[in-house]
């Protein structure tokens, strides 16, 4: 399956940037084997632990090849939807020309990632396993390198090729993303520990304790400052801290303006511009 799924993105790669429909049409029609493969292990896994009962190593085994199946599909899934992307544009290219080249690379980088984790996947070698993380962190740098050329002033080919270039760099992305997670899975199985790898994923990072503390102590400031203000305009403080009379009205206005005090400023919310929403 892991094979069969890297196949196939290799084909929708070069039915991208070729503009190849039969290529996607053949990926499209691979896709359904990926998917009857998966029925028969899933049935084959669940019959085992109902009929055999497997524990310890051999359970470990079982449940872990069931998830995997889940992974594999999910690859075989984002091949083809890079391939029905290209048949939707046909005979239109998908592409803008200035990013052929970063396209070519995911795709290099994610096929690469999917042979990678076929062989682990054979010789269950958790060392080998180990490295495909580090090698995910290039897919990971050309997307968001591909999302500042789209928020830039000078990107100058439509709405439609910014979200054809933003949903595909997102299904590279969770390609490669599931060839790890195979190999981290292989981890488990050969060791019984299951690898701890931080995400690269903008919309999983955790901002730094630094950063938290430093937006704390800023809305902290602006609150401090508004409710001294609110005081010399004659309002005061209730028993439960709230402020009654003055301009305490209109200062609350000021305040759902600005949301948390923060003073609605994007620069201020740690949010990435290049973070989509999930496709994969």
């Amino acid at each position: 399956m892991c094979s069969l799924a890297t196949d196939n993105m290799e084909l929708a790669t070069h039915a991208l940037l070729q503009t190849d429909l039969p290529s996607a049409e053949k990926v499209l029609e691979s896709n359904s084997e990926i998917a009857q493969l998966a029925s028969e292990n899933e049935e084959r896994g669940f019959a085992l632990l109902a009929l055999q009962a497997p524990v310890a190593r051999d359970l470990r085994q079982v449940v872990t090849s069931i998830q995997l199946v889940q992974d594999l599909v999910r690859m075989g899934t984002l091949g083809s939807h890079v391939a029905k992307i290209v048949r939707r544009r046909h005979p239109e290219a998908v592409l803008p020309e200035p990013v052929n080249g970063y396209f070519a690379e995911m795709g290099r980088v994610a096929v690469s990632l999917g042979r990678a984790a076929t062989e682990v996947l054979l010789n269950r070698d958790a060392d080998q396993a180990a490295t495909l993380a580090e090698q995910d962190d290039a897919v990971d740098d050309l997307r968001r390198h591909l999302f500042t050329l789209l928020t830039v002033r000078e990107w100058k080919y439509g709405v439609a090729a910014a979200v054809d270039v933003t949903l595909l760099a997102r299904y590279y992305e969770r390609f490669a993303d599931h060839a790890v997670e195979v190999a981290q899975r292989v981890i488990f199985l050969a060791t019984g520990e299951y690898p701890t790898i931080g995400e690269d994923d903008p919309e999983h990072l955790a901002v730094p304790n630094s950063e938290l503390v430093r937006r704390f102590t800023e809305t902290d400031k602006n609150f401090e400052e508004r409710r001294a203000r609110r005081l010399e305009s004659g309002g005061s403080l209730s028993a439960n801290g709230k402020l009654t009379g003055g301009d305490a009205g209109a200062a609350g206005g000021e305040t759902s303006a600005g949301g948390d005090g923060s003073g609605g400023d994007d620069d201020d919310t740690g949010t990435d511009p290049a973070s989509p929403n999930p496709a994969g």
